[in-house]
């Protein structure tokens, strides 16, 4: 079992920032492993929005290439942050961490929901125009 834990949400205004952190802990948790960052919004499907993998690197979405940056925590490996810069009102949603045990080659093959085993419980991002 992994358990993950997503903070770092909030309400900014369009052009702020924010930091997302996922702490990942449990019996079974590896390192190695895969951690990709999802968002849904309201009325809309979970959708990818980057991933960081020791196979694959780093990928982005398009809406989100430029503006975000997902990072390890290079101590502790087991924390995982999103930078998310210029937030825009179409970026709001609730925020979901995912793990993912299998090590592909290629980002693509993380942009499917269905692909990690756990998730965290999502943390809301409002961004007001």
């Amino acid at each position: 079992q992994v358990q993950l834990v997503e903070s770092g949400g909030g309400l900014v205004q369009a052009g702020d920032s924010l930091r997302l952190s996922c702490a990942a802990s449990g019996r079974t948790f590896r390192d190695t492993n895969t951690m990709g960052w999802f968002r849904q919004a309201p009325g809309k499907e979970r959708e990818f929005v980057a991933v960081i993998s020791w196979s694959a690197g780093s990928c982005y979405s398009e809406s989100m290439k430029g503006r975000s940056t997902i990072s390890r925590d290079n101590n502790a490996k087991n924390t995982v942050y999103l930078q998310m810069n210029n937030l825009k009102p179409e970026d709001a949603a609730v925020y979901y961490c995912g793990y993912n045990r299998i090590l592909y080659s290629s980002c693509t093959d993380y942009y499917r929901e269905g692909g990690y085993d756990y998730w965290g419980q999502g943390t809301q991002v409002t961004v007001s125009s």
